[in-house]
């Protein structure tokens, strides 16, 4: 029986250390706030998220913009927002902001999204395309040079050009497409591309169009231009100088045989 005080003195010590070291790790994650019954939080070791959407947004030049930028914190200490684009409106929420870019007329541009977590800045990024539609798309006439159609399609007035794909289709079915994404240039362009295509009397009479394709990350805009048709009569300008050289030489003949006759014709009026 000795033995009995000790050992409930010993299982009391714990069952106090052990109390101890709970309320410690308590206040090592949470403290009360000043006149709020609801935790505060002021040490933390968890990693947080920020997140920022739309991450893409492609829109013509002039158009506004909302991002939205958002964390898996609970209680950001700040949000903001690195640009050089023109900033309109605000709104904001316990864990999120959302900010209004105005008047976007730069190409291309990246937006950073940054938060701040117990003392820990993390980032997101977005970026914003201003594009332009093709003004026109033009076939040319098909021109025969030999045994091949010459074809020209003019695509003009159109950003981005990287984002560009030019097809040729004849009869339907596609006998050409070029991807220009190896044009970085940050400017309106005008795009020409020339194809010969060997033609065979079956290929005749049928219609050929061009087509321009501007791929953003999901946003498609297509333009067409009007059908052209290959036939038997259409001369490349080599053939079409010769022919109107000809022509020239034939016409100067005729007129020289006709003012012999004339001439002939008059003498014998006026002869006694």
């Amino acid at each position: 029986m000795r033995f009995l005080l000790p050992l409930s003195l010993l299982v009391l010590l714990a069952a106090v250390y052990q109390g101890g070291g709970s309320a410690r790790r308590r206040r090592a994650v949470w403290t009360q706030g000043p006149g709020d019954n609801s935790p505060v939080l002021s040490e933390t070791k968890a990693p947080f998220r920020v997140r920022i959407s739309p991450t893409f947004k492609a829109v013509p030049p002039g158009s506004s913009v909302w991002l939205n930028c958002s964390s898996s914190c609970p209680l950001p200490a700040n949000s903001s927002l690195h640009t050089g684009l023109q900033r309109g409106q605000t709104l904001s929420g316990s864990n999120w902001v959302s900010f209004e870019l105005l008047d976007v007329r730069a190409w291309s541009s990246d937006v950073h999204c940054f938060v701040t977590c117990a003392g820990v800045t993390q980032g997101a990024m977005a970026r914003i395309n201003a594009y332009k539609r093709p003004h026109s798309v033009i076939l040319e006439p098909p021109v025969l040079e030999g045994s091949e159609y010459t074809l020209r399609c003019h695509v003009t007035h159109v950003f981005p050009v990287g984002f560009l794909v030019v097809t040729l289709q004849h009869g339907g079915r596609v006998i050409y497409s070029e991807s220009l994404k190896r044009f970085t240039g940050l400017h309106l362009a005008n795009v020409t591309l020339i194809y010969a295509f060997p033609a065979r009397p079956r290929d005749l009479w049928q219609p050929v169009t061009c087509h321009a394709r501007l791929n953003l990350d999901g946003l498609v805009i297509r333009s067409s231009s009007s059908p052209m048709t290959l036939t038997v009569f259409t001369w490349s300008p080599t053939s079409k100088a010769l022919a109107s050289t000809s022509i020239a030489a034939l016409v100067g003949i005729l007129l020289i045989v006709g003012a012999a006759y004339l001439r002939k014709y008059l003498l014998m009026q006026f002869r006694p």
